[in-house]
């Protein structure tokens, strides 16, 4: 097991076979030292790829992805969900379809900090349908940038994202892959498939 499956199991919640709750680390109240590790790991996972930029979608995003981009020494780029009066000028935009939310939003990136030939490295807290992941990546690409991967904090490998993302060609990394939240147990899946919980 490792660190951040641990935490999971200790502070997370199942609160139906869809939704897990992670507010007391990841996205309500944060945990610096959790989010310090978590970086740590993407930062291991991807310093070989010469990423140039962390992109993420605000807020829970931010979070993982200040500290992934503090252990790599690059920028961090967070898209909007609404639009700032001070975001004039050119903006590279994609829709986003929120399933938790149970809405659209279009997501917006200046293009002042997303250039083309950068390579960027995607973090989000949660992977679930992919709809964040692609939104993101089609920003990246909008840019005439390249996306290195994905680092996923947690993934619900029971629902299609990774499926949607691999087919497109794209590297996922994820930290925690939850296989089930059936029964309010949290089951963790490896690599290999196998499932396992406590």
């Amino acid at each position: 097991m490792n660190f951040l499956e641990e935490v999971i199991l200790k502070e997370g919640q199942a609160l139906s076979d869809q939704v897990l709750k992670v507010d007391s680390f990841l996205n309500h109240q944060i945990d610096p030292q959790v989010m310090q590790k978590v970086g740590q790991e993407f930062a291991r996972l991807y310093r070989s790829e010469g990423i140039t930029k962390v992109l993420t979608i605000e807020s829970s995003g931010i979070a993982p992805s200040v500290m992934t981009g503090l252990e790599l020494g690059v920028p961090v780029v967070f898209a909007r969900k609404r639009k700032s009066l001070t975001q004039n000028g050119d903006l590279l935009t994609a829709k986003v379809y929120s399933f938790t939310k149970e809405e659209e939003n279009e997501i917006s990136v200046s293009k002042k900090w997303l250039k083309a030939g950068e390579k960027v490295l995607v973090i989000d807290d949660f992977l679930a349908h992919g709809e964040a992941a692609l939104g993101l990546a089609n920003l990246v690409e909008e840019a005439g940038a390249e996306v290195a991967g994905f680092g996923i904090v947690i993934e619900k490998s029971f629902q299609s994202g990774r499926e949607k993302l691999l087919k497109k060609g794209y590297r996922v990394e994820s930290l925690a892959r939850v296989a089930s939240l059936s029964n309010g147990s949290i089951t963790f899946t490896r690599s290999g498939q196998e499932a396992w919980s406590l």
